[in-house]
């Protein structure tokens, strides 16, 4: 069971408590997390399912790599962390 987990910023808009779910892969977590919090899901994904522009995450200390298919690995006691992305200069 893998921990998700939103950063502070994100809670100012959507209900996002931290929870543990199961999953093989980013998606796979995302996709249970979605399921108990589905408002959740616009904050994070755009509308074909990849991580939105300015959302980071990562997973333990890792930042994900497949920001479209969402297969990057998470395994038991991995933490997905959720952060809203700066950018500008």
């Amino acid at each position: 069971m893998a921990r998700v987990a939103f950063a502070k910023a994100f809670r100012r808009h959507v209900d996002c408590p931290d929870a543990t779910v199961a999953g093989a892969t980013v998606g796979d977590v995302f996709e249970a997390y979605f399921d108990e919090y589905p408002i959740v899901r616009g904050y994070v994904l755009d509308d074909a399912g990849a991580v939105r522009r300015h959302v980071a995450v990562f997973v333990n200390d890792d930042l994900v790599a497949d920001r479209t298919a969402l297969t990057d690995p998470v395994g038991d006691d991995d933490r997905v962390h959720v952060f809203q992305a700066l950018s500008g200069g």
